[in-house]
Formats: C-alpha cells, structure tokens, sequence
C-alpha cells in the first residue's frame, strides 16, 4: 500500500476507467481527425453502402492500403446500435486500447506477479501518446492486442514439455488476427520473439526442435486459413491490379520503399522522448534499470519485443510514431520491473516528479504566452482562439504539475501524462482548431449539390467530405485547371478547394470555410429553359 493508501491494482483500475473516459470525451470534444479518421470511417461507411464486404472502397474505388478488418467491426458496431453514427465508429479503437491495458496487466500478472501487471497496466495508461492513438480511429490497437495474444500463446506453447496443438493455433490465429488488421506489418511484432526463443524460454521445459518446427507450421497454417477467408475471395473479385496492391506493394513495397512517411532512421529514437512521456523523465526510473536481473527470462522478452520493433521500423523507409504503439506494452512492463526495483513507485517523491512537473507547466505557460501574442506567431495564436479555453488549459497543466509532485509518485505521472491529453481534447474542442479540422461544414455542403454532382479539387483527395456528408456517389477530382470547365459541365453543381489552389475568383464562391487552410465553394449555375 502506498502513503495514501490505494494499492496499485486499485490505482490501475482507476487508471483503466479514466483512460476509457478520456477517450471517449475525446471522441464527443473533437471531430474526426482528417485525413486517418475521415478516411477510415468513409471506407466503412462506403463497404456498408454498397454491401462491398471483401473490397474496401475509398471514394467508391478500390482502397488497397488496409485490410478490412477495422471497418468489419465498425459496421458490426453499427448493426448492433442501429445506427450509423460516428460517436459509435469511433470507440471500436479505443475499446482495444482498453483491452491493450488489460492485457499488459494479465500478461504482468503471468511473467511475474499482480504488482507488475496492474503497475504495467497503469504505465501504459498514463502515457500520453499510447493515450491519444489509444484514442482514436486507427489500426495500431487492434495490433496491440494482437501483439498480445501472441506472446501468450507463445508462453504456453514453450510451457509445454510436449507439442501442444492448442497453443500454436491460438498464435495462428493471433498472426491471422495481425494481418486483417493491418497486414503482415504482424510480423514486425511477434516474429523477434519467435525467433529469439532461446534468450527467454527455460531450455528444460520448452518443446524439442522438431516439436517446435511443427508447432510454427500449425501456426502459419491457421494464420493462412484465417487470412485466405479475406483475401481469396477479395483478390477475385477485385482484379488483377487490386491482387498485385494487397499481395505485394502494401507489404514489401512498402517495407523497401515508402510511399508515404519515408524519414531517416534515426527519426523514431528521436522521438522517443514524447513517445514514453511522462515516465522517461522520472528519475527512479532509471535508478531502477540498475536492479534488473540479466538472467530473468521474462524480461528478456520483453525487451526483445520492443527493442526489435523499434530496429526494425527504423530500417524500414516509412515511419510514423503510432507504428510503435504494439511495443508499448512491452515497454510498461519494463518500466513497471524498474520501477518496482526502485521501491518507490507507490511513496511520494517531489524531487522525482519535478523534471515532469516542470516541463508540464511550461507547456501551459508557453502556449498560454503565444495566445496572448507574447510569443510565436499570429497564425497559431488564431488557432487557439479564444483566450480562457487556453488560460484553463494552462492552469490544468499548473495542476496537474502540483499533482504530480503530490501524489504518489506512479499515480502522479499516470495523472499527468492522462490528463495532459484530456485538456489537449478539451483545447480542440473550444477553440478555433476544432472548426479548422472538422470535414463536416464542407461535407454538409457538398452533399446538398450531390444530385447536380459535386467535385474537389485537391492533390490527394482522402474521402474527407464522405461520410461526414453520408456520400452515395463519388466525388468527382478535376484538375485545378479542369474546374471551370467542370462547373460549366455541371450546373447546379458543387466544386471546393483551397481558394489559393482553384483558378477561379474566390468571389464568387457561395462560402468560404477554414479547413486547414481558406477552402472556397462554388455552386455551377442552373441553366434556365
């Protein structure tokens, strides 16, 4: 028990439900984040139109980046609501996210006892980055539990003395699971620790050779029998083009050559400090990786996960920092075995907290200064208009920093690095960024046009205005050259597009709205009789 009392799987239930609180605050607070959330509820919202289960639709046109899994469970959410909303869409992610937390405690629980697990458990929510792509519509969760599941099945399948049928198909499915959900990108997980066998399985209980070599096969079998119920029937019936796109531009083409996101590989170690924010900068943190033991098997299993991932997305061209967000459970229960080693995760340590405290309360105090134009530049200072949703943004940062160097030292950071991201929301929310971000005024717009026909003019249109606007036809995409002529062909049609980008005089647009930048619509004439 700590100095006030609360045990850590007190403090990690606590912690669990006010992650799942803050992510849905998030989802009420702001809008669907262009271009990755737009995106993705569109495609499920065109699959639900058009009955296209096997083919991801992107504009009503083939979407060969993701698997469908992820717009699977949306539509399955929106089947058993009875309605297609987005408040709906949006929390199938952040329910993995939460599933990701229990896990981490179970998979603590399991390596070494309830301590770590519910203190692991707690890490992980109290990140803010795993908290604010915990958060939203993306991928990297349901990868996460994935990631999860695997080591578990890998645990009883080097468990057993013999070979064990059970486990190796529950990894199977766990890689089929992977792969439906963001493609052999799985791999990149759980094939270090496969391959690293020898470092954290016991040589005296884990399964001969040959045992193991079958166990492998049995997985990849049912790994294959799981994918093939998607891409059999989808690499049929999408074609030839579609079949080259799923099997192999977005799996080795993007591991050779990035299509997007490409960055040195030195970008993601660079990152590292925001990633594992607010733990990174304890100091008892880093007094206690001096406790852990070399020889414990556990933790080199662990640390084989996320070091591994962490090399492997550096070498590959393209990177992003939620690609890490299947290794953070593996790094909170590295954090929770130091933390432990320190022997004072759960007592009072201002000293400790101070360099998080500190730079918490610079951050409120920063962007505080740059609304009130003491700093930084007019353009951001507009963003965040008006003045008291940024003033109560910093006093929270204030408070959460006083927290910080009150509480116990583990719910203390856990407080602040969660709370950080509920004002980030809150910020959004009630200022000039949530109207600067929000598809939905444009997308109303363009929807009362459909009928006429409707066009954007863009240099890569990601179905922003879909379902937001609830489209049933694809958006036409003329060049900007093209958009006088589109309008003369279209009357009573829609064009939008930055105003800067359109040749046409911005005039005579009907509306002008900030979406990022000023977009401007122009509605064609109707022709009279």
């Amino acid at each position: 028990m700590s100095e006030t009392g609360i045990s850590r799987r007190q403090l990690a239930l606590t912690l669990i439900a006010g992650f799942a609180a803050v992510a849905v605050a998030g989802v009420l607070l702001r809008p669907l984040v262009p271009i990755d959330e737009t995106r993705y509820v569109d495609v499920a919202w065109e699959m639900r139109l058009r009955g296209s289960w096997f083919l991801p639709l992107k504009n009503f046109d083939l979407y060969t980046d993701k698997p469908p899994l992820l717009f699977w469970l949306i539509n399955l959410v929106w089947t058993v609501t009875g309605g297609v909303t987005g408040f709906a869409a949006r929390l199938v992610a952040p329910a993995f996210a939460v599933g990701a937390l229990l896990g981490t405690w179970a998979l603590g629980r399991r390596l070494w006892d309830d301590a770590t697990g519910a203190l692991a458990a707690t890490i992980l929510a109290g990140m803010s980055i795993f908290a604010i792509y915990g958060g939203a519509t993306m991928f990297d969760t349901l990868l996460a539990c994935a990631t999860l599941g695997g080591i578990w099945a890998l645990l009883d399948a080097f468990r057993a003395p013999r070979f064990d049928a059970r486990s190796w198909a529950l990894l199977g499915l766990a890689l089929g699971f992977g792969v439906l959900a963001k493609g052999p990108v799985i791999l990149f997980h759980l094939g270090p620790v496969i391959a690293a066998f020898p470092l954290w399985s016991a040589p005296n209980r884990r399964p001969a050779g040959r045992d193991i070599a079958r166990g492998l096969g049995l997985a990849l079998i049912v790994a294959l029998a799981i994918v093939a119920l998607w891409v059999v029937p989808a690499a049929i019936t999408g074609g030839a083009e579609y079949r080259h796109m799923i099997l192999w531009e977005q799996t080795a083409g993007r591991t050779v050559q990035s299509f997007a996101h490409a960055r040195p590989w030195f970008w993601l170690i660079a990152t590292l400090p925001a990633v594992l924010f607010p733990w990174i900068f304890v100091p008892g943190l880093w007094r206690g990786f001096a406790t852990l033991r070399r020889d414990d098997r556990a933790l080199r299993l662990v640390l084989v996960q996320a070091l591994a991932g962490l090399a492997l997305f550096s070498l590959i061209s393209g990177k992003q920092i939620h690609y890490l967000i299947p290794e953070l459970p593996a790094v909170a229960l590295i954090f929770a075995r130091a933390l432990i080693g320190d022997a004072r995760d759960m007592s009072r340590d201002w000293r400790g907290a101070l360099p998080v405290a500190l730079i918490t309360a610079l951050l409120g105090i920063g962007l505080l200064g740059v609304a009130l134009g003491l700093w930084g530049d007019a353009k951001t200072a507009a963003l965040i208009a008006p003045l008291p949703p940024v003033a109560a943004f910093a006093a929270l940062c204030l408070l959460l920093a006083f927290a910080a160097l009150r509480l116990p030292r583990a719910a203390g950071m856990a407080t602040l690095g969660l709370g950080l991201v509920l004002g980030l929301a809150g910020l959004i929310g009630t200022t000039a960024l949530e109207p600067a971000y929000d598809s939905a005024p444009i997308a109303h717009e363009l929807a009362a046009h459909e009928a006429q026909g409707i066009a954007v003019v863009t240099d890569r249109y990601n179905a922003e205005f879909g379902f937001e606007g609830r489209l049933t036809q694809p958006v036409d995409l003329p060049e900007p050259d093209q958009a006088a002529g589109w309008l003369a062909a279209h009357p009573g049609g829609m064009l939008a597009g930055e105003c800067k980008a359109v040749p046409l005089d911005p005039a005579q647009a009907i509306k002008v709205f900030f979406y990022g930048a000023d977009w401007c619509l122009w509605e064609a004439p109707t022709k009279t009789p």
